[in-house]
């Protein structure tokens, strides 16, 4: 390399630029001069004129939106009594990522949860990415606080609301019950769902990184709550049903059994009960099967509670009067390949004693005189073989076949109740078809909510029918165990056989289907009890007649009816008033010789 000496005495290689040091500095200045006003002007955007979306994630870190919970609406009984309320709870909560920072307080907080040790990490470690999951819910807020008295890092609490049952297991079935979300789940929590649900609320809050509200923000949202619903069920008589029941299946033997109560002007369903029960405040995964509502779920075979049904089936096509003789000798006629029977020989029976007897050969020689497509539509217009509108859910429709599957025997053993089937739901709204002049009324759940009755039946006929079925709580009738004192009873025994295996068994179903009183019809119920023990009796009029008797001798004066054959209320009263003075004398005795 070549050197050079400048002009100052300086040694520089020879070729190379002289370097210009104020240049240099010039430039970077204006470099960083240049970087400056970038960064003002970036500052500004984010502060002042882009600051919408910063500020919105910012805010993702620490400004959450949460719910503001709610009660379902209250449900009442007609008269108000509540059925079923929302009571305040607490759910205790966590978040897994805080709590995962701690493990060695986990051991503690499974302790205080009541739960194994194992059973709390699993369920941590599977939502390890989340903030939230759920460690005890639906409990009561002193419990809640003992959890939380524990101070374990990221355990919290949330209002609830959870449901509860006052009568318990005699109005499960119609009120059914909510799951751990509180929403309906069977009954009328799960018809009116909607109607009783509330709307919960939305609030803003600043939470801090352990999840702590530090702040509330904003209102988003009002909650609402559900609104009340008032049933038609009037829970002392359904309390009455759901006893006797009881008292009648330990009496019997029976596996289960089944009991509504109509009022008969409105349809208004007063009383539904069922057993087996379960508590609709502790409902399991186990007994699913006691949860079903039989009254509106479960078919039968009506057996002879439809013979009514036929006589006036007849009297409206006029091919029989109530004077019409059944010579029913001697206890049997052909049907097909078998024979249709009476549980004896009944004689020679007019059309009265076709339904004080229950002759099953009376009812066959009825429907021989009538038109299969007129029968069929006349049992059609009493609600067989449809769904009574009741809006309970899954309500069975019942069978009622059409014509045209009719086989030669058919229509012969329809007429004493084989061959179709209906829920007890359905019997008891025929039944109070009968006693409303022949006027059908659909059955409702809530009180207030009837329509307008529809004339399917003549009034004439009604009324006749009605006195017919008099005769059968009266001596010599097949229910005289279901009459009650001072008011006339009109009903109808059954016994039919279960269907098995294309046949039928030796299995029973017991029927009582009644109105009272005759004069001034109030109340239809149906009694149904399934499998009564054979050794303990098997007919209708002694199984389940009884328990007719004592839930509408209750009702009757529960509801203030007046009496409609007052020789044999007044009798009654003489009877309980002697009785009444000789519990008295032995008293009185006792006082008048000195003794306390």
């Amino acid at each position: 390399m070549k050197f050079r000496r400048d002009r100052n005495g300086v040694v520089r290689p020879r070729g190379r630029a002289q370097f210009d040091l104020r240049g240099r500095l010039t430039l970077v200045t204006g470099v960083l001069g240049l970087c400056g006003v970038v960064l003002v002007a970036r500052a500004v955007d984010l502060q002042l004129v882009d600051n919408a979306y910063y500020q919105q994630k910012a805010d993702a870190r620490f400004l959450r939106e949460i719910p503001i919970p709610t009660s379902r609406g209250m449900i009442t009984d007609r008269n108000g009594e509540p059925l079923a309320v929302s009571s305040p709870v607490d759910s205790v909560w966590g978040n897994p990522q805080e709590l995962l920072k701690h493990p060695d307080r986990l051991p503690e907080l499974a302790k205080a949860l009541g739960v194994p040790l194992d059973h709390l990490e699993r369920r941590l470690t599977q939502r390890a990415d989340k903030e939230f999951v759920y460690l005890k819910r639906r409990i009561n807020p002193s419990e809640a606080e003992a959890i939380l008295a524990h101070k374990v890092p990221g355990v919290f609490s949330q209002r609830e609301f959870r449901r509860f049952y006052p009568q318990g297991e005699a109005l499960a079935h119609v009120l059914g019950f909510t799951n751990i979300d509180d929403a309906g789940q069977e009954g009328v929590e799960l018809a009116f769902d909607e109607w009783l649900s509330g709307v919960p609320g939305a609030q803003r809050v600043i939470r801090d990184r352990r999840g702590r509200i530090v702040e509330n923000v904003d209102l988003v949202r009002a909650a609402q709550p559900g609104k009340d619903l008032t049933l038609s069920i009037d829970r002392r008589i359904q309390y009455l049903a759901h006893r006797e029941l009881r008292a009648t299946l330990q009496r019997t033997g029976a596996s289960a059994g089944s009991a509504v109560v109509l009022d008969i002007a409105t349809g208004e369903i007063l009383a539904m009960a069922n057993l087996p029960t379960y508590n609709p405040n502790a409902v399991t995964g186990e007994h699913r099967d006691a949860r079903r509502n039989r009254a509106v779920t479960d078919l039968i075979e009506p057996g002879s509670t439809i013979k009514p049904i036929t006589v006036a089936a007849g009297l409206s096509a006029g091919v029989i009067t109530p004077h019409t003789i059944f010579d029913t000798n001697p206890g049997w006629i052909p049907n097909g390949r078998y024979r249709t029977t009476d549980h004896r020989n009944l004689g020679v029976l007019d059309t009265t004693g076709v339904i004080t007897k229950s002759s099953n050969i009376g009812t066959s020689r009825i429907v021989e005189k009538l038109d299969n497509a007129y029968y069929h539509d006349y049992l059609a217009r009493l609600g067989f073989g449809r769904v009574t509108g009741s809006g309970f859910p899954g309500e069975a429709s019942g069978l009622l076949p059409p014509v045209s599957v009719w086989s030669g025997t058919h229509k012969q053993t329809m007429s004493y109740g084989y061959g179709l089937s209906a829920t007890p739901l359905q019997i008891a709204r025929a039944y109070a078809t009968l006693a409303n002049h022949g006027r059908a009324v659909r059955p409702t759940l809530v009180k207030g909510q009837h329509e307008e009755p529809v004339q399917v039946m003549e009034a004439a006929v009604a009324d006749t029918v009605l006195k017919m079925m008099q005769t059968v709580t009266e001596p010599g009738g097949t229910a005289i165990q279901a009459a009650i004192p001072g008011y006339h009873v009109a009903g109808k025994t059954g016994t039919a056989r279960k269907a098995s295996g294309g046949g039928y068994s030796r299995r029973y179903f017991s029927f009582f289907a009644g109105v009272v009183p005759v004069e001034n019809p109030r109340f239809s119920m149906v009694v149904v009890i399934d499998d009564p023990d054979p050794t303990k009796g098997i007919y209708g009029g002694f199984v389940s007649a009884p328990v007719f008797k004592s839930v509408m001798d209750g009702a009757l004066r529960l509801m203030d009816v007046p009496p409609d054959d007052i020789e044999t209320w007044l009798a009654e009263q003489a009877k309980q008033q002697e009785k009444e003075r000789a519990r008295s004398a032995p008293r009185m005795a006792t006082t008048a010789g000195g003794r306390p």
